[in-house]
Parts: C-alpha cells; structure tokens; sequence
C-alpha cells in the first residue's frame, strides 16, 4: 500500500510553494491566484441581479449562495455568498462587466477586490494624554513639560504619527469643554506641529478647527461625526485626513450592556454610511477604526481583532486601538505587563495587515514591527 503523505497548505507564499515543487516560474505569479480563496459577501442584489450572479460564477467554476426565493422572484432582495479563488473571481468580475441591471459596476468592485493583500508597513500612532482621568495613565502627561518630554521620547521611539487627546472618552467619563481642551492641546502643537505629524483626539468640531489652525494634521473623532454636527464640515473645510471610529453610544453609556446581532456585520454596515456621508461633505482621505471597547464586550473586542481583514474591503486604511484596553483583563496590572500582551494582540492584528496601531508603549511595538518584517521576508 503506498503511503501517502498530505499536508495542509496554510498562510503560505503560494508562488513560492508553486516554484519549490517544479512549477513553470514563468508563470507561477499568475497561476498563485488559482490557490488562494475568498468568500465574499454582497449585500441587496435584486432577483435579478442575484440569478445572474449565481449563473456567472458556475460558469467560472465558483459558486454562490443567494436566498432560496430568488429563482421565484418572490423576494425583492438577497444577500450573497460569492466563493471562489482568486482567478474565479476575477473572470466573474470580468464577465458581469457586460451583464446588465448595473452588474457592470459590481464587476469592476470584484477586480478590485480580487487583488492579493500585499504586506505594508503597519505605521505606529504614539498615544499622548493630556488628561487628568485618561483610565492608563491619567495625570501622568497633564502639564507642558511633561508632555513635551513624553512627546519627544516618543518620536525617539519611533512613533510615525502622535495622537493627542484633552479629553478622557473612557467608559462614564463626562464630556470636556472645547475651551479647556484647547488650553493644553495649543502649546503642545506648537511645540510639536514641525516635529511629527499630529492627530488630534476630539469630538469637538472647535477644538478640531482651531488645533488644525495651529498645525495638526489629522482629526481623530472617535464618535465617527455623531458628537458634534460640525465635525464633518470643519474636515471637508481644511482638507485634512480624518480618522472615523464605530462607538455604540457615549462613553457616558457605550458600555451599559451593549448588543449586537453580527458584531462585525453591524460595524461594517455602520463605517460604510459614515464613510457614504463623509464623501458626500467631500471628505477622502479616511482612515477607519472599529473601536475596541467603544461600546463592545470583551467577546466582541476579540473577534474584531481575529477578523480585523473583513473591514478591508471598505477601501480606507484600518486602524486599531487595543493598548491596556479592559479586553487584557489586567486591572491590576503594571502599565508595561498591559503593553506586552498589547503587543501580543498587535502582532495579530499586523500580521493580518492592519495599516495603523495605536499604542502607549511605542518602543516595544516598534520592535514587535521590525521583527514581524524580517518574519515576512
């Protein structure tokens, strides 16, 4: 009897595993799409649009589920399930480009879609506190000195952008005045404007206008445009990137039992309509964020972490928040333990292509990155 020896192929360079085995080099770049998957879903296609779909992709060899009244057309819409490999994907996309009922356009997002992740430099925001009740390290950075110092250790450390924040937005911390925000973040960006680039932690649309003024570069609302009506206007105005972050709630009530049905669903669907609305002010240059702990259990920070990659899709750069987030479950831990297991969350999360990572502890996850490229290589 032969022995057959099988070994599953996981998280793997497919072009290199098709050259180490004999494969034409020529063509093995090409041929790599035939072995790496992808299931997709689409939202709201009509009968129509779904039976077409389906069709199409048995034609490429894939396949995709649709509601089950869709053949009868007694469902005016469907989500789908579109499953293929890359190559499948691409000749579907490339089909529904002659199809019509607006396929023509979902044809294109499948091209686009179809393209392999490549690995980027996953950049390092540096967390500045100026607060007295930040829940890490409150007080610690609440004068000048001492924000410059830690401001200047930072950009040492090797942080790429420094986030700086005037307000706690913590689980029940209250609301700060735009007046006493500005009262410490406007000495630090004078110092600092020339030094780094600065994004500013605020839902405040006056104290975004007016730090903006001064030299800041990008505006992080971790409310996503829901705080302050203005907010949008202020960044469409000055044409500076703006970070939008998915929060259930206020941090006066986000963490009171908060629910969800399909947590990474809800969140998707909820940073899509704020990004549809950001575009329609002329805002473009995005970053998204899913807010751990903004109105999340632990349970639902952890599965954001393992399916970080599902935001992708959205089209912006993705960052994530976990440094001594509660999901450690390390209350009573020193700072630096909390930032070892940060950073080894934070590897995940690079590993699976996250653009941005905001941290406390920039030293350690400068290494952590470093270390993670050479990983790659």
């Amino acid at each position: 009897m032969h022995d057959f020896i099988l070994r599953e192929l996981k998280n793997i360079n497919t072009e290199q595993e098709l050259n180490r085995i004999g494969f034409d080099k020529s063509y093995a770049n090409r041929a790599a799409d035939k072995f790496e998957y992808k299931n997709i879903k689409i939202y709201s296609l009509s009968p129509a649009q779904a039976n077409i779909l389906k069709q199409t992709a048995i034609s490429a060899g894939a396949d995709c589920a649709t509601h089950r009244e869709v053949i009868t057309g007694n469902v005016k819409q469907s989500n789908c399930i579109l499953g293929g490999s890359i190559s499948e994907i691409k000749k579907i996309g490339e089909k529904l480009k002659f199809q019509p009922f607006g396929l023509k356009e979902l044809g294109e997002k499948l091209i686009d879609y179809s393209a392999r992740p490549q690995n980027l430099h996953c950049k390092i925001v540096g967390i500045l506190n100026l607060t007295d009740n930040s829940f890490s390290d409150g007080g610690m950075f609440n004068d000048f000195d001492k924000a410059k110092d830690h401001l200047l250790e930072m950009i040492q450390d090797g942080a790429d952008i420094i986030d700086i924040g005037a307000e706690s937005t913590k689980p029940y911390s209250k609301p700060v005045s735009a007046e006493d925000q500005l009262k410490k973040l406007l000495p630090v960006i004078d110092f600092a404007k020339d030094k780094i680039t600065l994004s500013i932690d605020t839902r405040s649309a006056i104290v975004a206008e007016e730090s903006i003024k001064a030299g800041a570069h990008i505006i992080n609302d971790v409310s996503g445009f829901d705080y302050d009506d203005g907010m949008a206007d202020v960044i469409a105005k000055y044409n500076v990137p703006v970070i939008i972050q998915h929060s259930k709630g206020t941090p006066e009530n986000m963490q009171n039992s908060p629910v969800y049905t399909d947590v990474i669903e809800e969140i998707f669907l909820a940073i899509h309509q704020k990004i549809n609305f950001a575009r329609s002010k002329g805002i473009e240059n995005i970053i998204i964020d899913p807010g751990i702990g903004f109105g999340k259990t632990r349970e639902n920070n952890f599965e954001i972490i393992k399916r970080i990659e599902e935001f992708k899709p959205l089209g912006y750069p993705v960052m994530l928040g976990i440094s001594r987030k509660s999901l450690l479950n390390m209350a009573g831990d020193d700072n630096f333990t909390k930032d070892i297991y940060t950073a080894a969350l934070n590897a995940i999360a690079i590993e699976k292509n996250v653009d941005y990572i905001r941290v406390h502890n920039v030293k350690i996850h400068k290494k952590l990155i470093d270390l993670l490229e050479e990983f790659q290589k």
